[in-house]
């Protein structure tokens, strides 16, 4: 069993150092946690979870929801979702 993890850290390792080997005289390139903050912009935040998100209780976070109805939030199927990156803007615009 130890061999398997042994396997999969050499492989991870080599497409990480192959990665940025390929982009290394590229000014213009992304690092793997910068294309995954692209990623966030179209993630979904089930209205459920949006407390660990801020990073506030629960009922806080009900508080605020019901306190602020044009925090921005989309309904599919009768769910609330929040999209993380306009969720991000919206609390650093009323944090200031």
């Amino acid at each position: 069993m130890d061999y398997i993890w042994l396997a999969l850290g050499i492989a991870i390792a080599g497409y990480l150092i192959g990665d940025g080997l390929k982009n290394f005289n590229n000014p213009n390139s992304k690092n793997i946690l910068e294309s995954l903050d692209e990623s966030d912009d179209h993630e979904l935040i089930k209205e459920n979870e949006v407390h660990h998100f801020i990073g506030i209780s629960k009922e806080d976070a009900k508080n605020m929801i019901s306190e602020h109805p044009n925090i921005p939030h989309i309904i599919i199927n009768n769910k609330i979702y929040y999209p993380k990156a306009k969720l991000r803007e919206w609390l650093m615009k009323i944090g200031s």
